[in-house]
C-alpha cells in the first residue's frame, strides 16, 4: 500500500513508518520477548510523543505499531508479503505474488470486502464463500502436525470421553454433557445504555434457525434490551448475519445481544442456550421466556413498574407472566386485557397448552386472572413451567437436560425451592 508514503492525496499526512509500513491486521508477536524489553512502556511513550503533533490516529493501533517500528527496526523480522496479501482500496496486492498458489494469507481489510478490484477477485471470492460454509468444528482437530502440549481442559474432556461406555443406553446423553460448544458472544454490535432506575429488564430467550422469523415481531413488541442465544451451524450464522443486516427492524436495534452457539452433537442443548443468554444479560432483572411468544404491547414498562411495586429488589419473588396461544395462522394481536378476554371467550385464544399440557400453567390460576386488577400470589405445583421475571442472579438452568421435556419445569422447581 502507498498509504504510509503520504502521496495518496494532497496534504495527506500519515503517521511515521518504515518504508511502506506494515499492516497489523496479520501480525505475529513474540510476547515474552516484548515483555522483557519493556514493550508496555515503549509503545505508550511512542504514542504519546507522536500524538503531540498528529493529535489522533488514522488507522488506530496500526499507526502506533508503525511509529514504534520505525524507531526500532531491529525488533522486526520481515516476512514476504504473500503472508499478508491485502485486498483493500489502496493496496498493491498483485506485487506480492505471481501465482495464487504462492499465497499464504489472504486478508480482506476493506469495508467493501469482496467488492475490491483484483485480477483474481473471483478466485478469492469463491475461496471465501467456500470457507464460510465449512463446519468450524473441523478446526478443532489438529490439521497440521505442530508439536504442542494439550491443555488441562482438553485432557479432562478426553479422559471423560474414555470413561464412557458406548454400550450404555444413555451414552449419547452422557456424551452431550461433556461436549464443549464453540461460542461467539455478541455476534453483532451491541450497545446498552442503563436506565436511571435500577429496575431494567432483559428479555432472555434461545432459538434456532427455524425461529428466525420471530425476531422482528419480538422487537416490535419489546423495546428493552434482549439477550438471545442462537443455535446454528457456521453457514447458518452467515445466513443470519445477512438477514439481520437486511432487516429494517433488526439493523437499527443495538440493544440486542446475539450469542451464537455453534451446532455440535445430535441434541438441542436447550438449557445450555438459556444459560448463555442469561449470563450475558446486564440488567438487574431478566424476563425468562421463549422466542415463540410475543410480549403484550408496553409489557416492558409495565414489568418495570411492577418490580418497584412488589419490591423484588429486597424479596425473593418471581413475576409470573400469563401465557396464551392461538391455533390460527393469522391473528390480530390484542391491545388490551379486555380485548384478550373477548378473544378467549370467542375461542380464538386459549390459555397456553390448554389442549395438551394443562398442568404446565394451571397454577397461574387463569380464572382469578380474568377479574384481577392487581398482582396476586400463586403457589408452585408439580410440572409448573411459567414464564417469569426474576433477578438476574437467579439459579441457572440444569444443562443436563437436552432436547424436549422437563428442562424448564426443573428450573421453576429450583426457583421455588430457593
Amino acid at each position: 500500500s502507498d498509504w504510509y508514503l503520504g502521496n495518496l492525496w494532497k496534504n495527506h499526512k500519515p503517521w511515521p513508518a518504515l518504508g511502506r509500513g506494515f499492516n497489523t491486521g496479520v501480525i505475529l508477536l513474540l510476547l515474552e520477548r516484548l515483555r522483557r524489553i519493556g514493550w508496555e512502556q515503549m509503545w505508550r511513550l511512542t504514542a504519546e510523543r507522536e500524538l503531540m503533533s498528529m493529535l489522533s490516529t488514522s488507522l488506530a493501533d496500526q499507526d502506533i505499531f508503525n511509529a514504534f517500528i520505525k524507531q526500532n527496526p531491529v525488533l522486526v523480522h520481515q516476512l514476504p508479503c504473500f503472508w499478508n496479501v491485502q485486498l483493500s482500496d489502496h493496496t498493491r496486492s498483485e506485487q506480492c505474488y505471481t501465482e495464487v498458489s504462492d499465497l499464504k494469507v489472504i486478508h480482506w481489510n476493506s469495508p467493501k470486502k469482496l467488492r475490491v478490484k483484483n485480477k483474481h477477485v473471483e478466485f478469492f471470492r469463491n475461496l471465501y464463500l467456500t470457507f464460510l460454509e465449512y463446519d468450524g468444528n473441523l478446526l478443532r482437530r489438529e490439521l497440521f502436525g505442530c508439536p504442542s502440549q494439550p491443555s488441562a481442559d482438553s485432557l479432562r474432556v478426553q479422559s471423560a470421553l474414555e470413561d464412557l461406555d458406548e454400550d450404555d443406553q444413555c451414552y449419547d446423553f452422557r456424551r452431550e454433557r461433556i461436549t464443549v460448544h464453540r461460542l461467539h458472544l455478541y455476534f453483532l454490535q451491541y450497545e446498552y445504555v442503563p436506565t436511571d432506575e435500577s429496575v431494567d429488564i432483559t428479555l432472555v430467550a434461545q432459538l434456532s434457525m427455524d425461529r428466525l422469523q420471530m425476531l422482528e415481531a419480538i422487537c416490535n413488541h419489546w423495546e428493552g434490551p434482549i439477550s438471545l442465544a442462537l443455535y446454528m451451524s457456521d453457514a447458518e450464522a452467515q445466513q443470519f448475519l445477512r438477514y439481520a443486516q437486511a432487516s429494517d427492524v433488526l439493523k437499527h436495534r443495538k440493544n440486542i445481544g446475539y450469542h451464537i452457539v455453534y451446532k455440535e452433537g445430535q441434541f438441542y442443548p436447550v438449557n445450555l442456550l438459556r444459560n448463555i443468554a442469561l449470563r450475558q444479560a446486564n440488567t438487574p432483572y431478566v424476563f425468562l421466556t421463549d422466542v415463540d411468544f410475543l410480549p403484550m404491547y408496553d409489557l416492558y414498562d409495565y414489568l418495570r413498574k411492577s418490580i418497584v411495586q412488589l419490591d423484588l429488589a429486597h424479596t425473593k419473588k418471581a413475576l409470573v407472566v400469563p401465557a396464551f396461544e392461538t391455533l390460527r395462522y393469522r391473528l390480530s394481536f390484542p391491545k388490551s386485557k379486555a380485548e384478550l378476554l373477548s378473544m378467549l371467550d370467542m375461542g380464538t385464544l386459549y390459555t397456553f397448552r390448554y389442549h395438551v399440557w394443562t398442568k404446565g400453567h394451571a397454577p397461574t390460576n387463569y380464572a382469578k386472572w380474568r377479574t384481577a386488577t392487581t398482582a396476586y400470589k400463586v403457589e408452585w405445583e408439580a410440572d409448573f413451567e411459567p414464564y417469569v421475571v426474576v433477578r438476574r442472579d437467579c439459579p441457572e438452568y440444569d444443562q443436563r437436560f437436552v432436547g424436549f421435556g422437563w428442562n424448564k419445569v426443573s428450573h421453576i422447581m429450583e426457583l421455588d425451592a430457593q
